[in-house]
């Protein structure tokens, strides 16, 4: 990742800045009405939706970073076929791509944080700092079964272009991320309860203005993204073992 090391890091200041003059200089200035509550009252629209684009900023990463990375170690670069050829399993190569992309995704997280702290859509700084860990829970509950898919496939036939239109795009507009979720038709609303995007962005405004959630919930959505996780991730390691035993 230190070739381009550079990109990783403006993408991961750009990114935040440019969605957080749009949003909290251009959208929330015409936005007039209560959007939700936090623990001292109503919140701006600014401190609602930064949390869930901490969470997208996350996910964004599993998505590139799971996908044709995937595909040029398995086929176009064979990169894990060399590395398998050391005493290194594939388990021990899985484990250290994911903790690799971890990495990448807390230093994005966290650069998103310290943004929306400075354009003051956190309430509560010292415990809203959580929401890095509970961004990068978010992304790896969506980017592990991603990997895990990724790894499965020996032709690139577009369809991580199709992740992207039919997956990504969807869970990012109708999580939640820029009006509460309860204001969808029922009919669409399940695509957020599935989402890990909601169950991350819901976290994250618990922790940092106090959205009034019940502490039943609050398990429930660090259930589903644990549960995700673990599961993608086992059926990730066992792929690659497949794949290069």
């Amino acid at each position: 990742m230190r070739r381009y090391g550079g990109t990783l890091l403006v993408g991961a200041i750009g990114s935040p800045l440019l969605y957080l003059l749009g949003l909290g200089l251009g959208l929330a200035a015409v936005i007039d009405a209560t959007v939700a509550d936090g623990a001292n009252g109503p919140v701006d629209y600014v401190t609602f939706v930064a949390p869930a684009l901490l969470v997208t900023a996350g996910v964004s990463v599993t998505q590139e970073e799971f996908t044709y990375t995937v595909m040029g170690g398995f086929k176009w670069h064979k990169t894990f076929f060399a590395i398998n050829a050391s005493p290194v399993s594939p388990r021990q190569l899985l484990g250290g791509m994911v903790l690799a992309v971890t990495f990448r995704i807390l230093l994005v997280t966290g650069v998103y944080y310290l943004a929306i702290v400075l354009f003051g859509a956190v309430d509560r700084p010292l415990l809203g700092a959580l929401t890095v860990l509970t961004g990068a829970l978010a992304a790896l509950a969506f980017g592990l079964p991603l990997l895990a898919y990724s790894a499965s496939l020996t032709e690139d036939k577009g369809q991580f272009a199709l992740v992207q239109r039919f997956i990504f795009m969807p869970l990012f507009l109708f999580s939640g991320t820029f009006y509460p979720l309860t204001t969808l038709p029922v009919y669409l609303q399940w695509i957020g309860w599935i989402s890990p995007v909601w169950h991350g962005a819901e976290l994250g405004r618990v922790l940092s203005y106090g959205a009034p959630t019940p502490g039943r919930l609050v398990v429930v959505h660090v259930g589903v993204l644990v549960a995700l996780a673990v599961v993608g991730g086992t059926i990730a390691g066992r792929t690659f073992t497949r794949r290069l035993r």
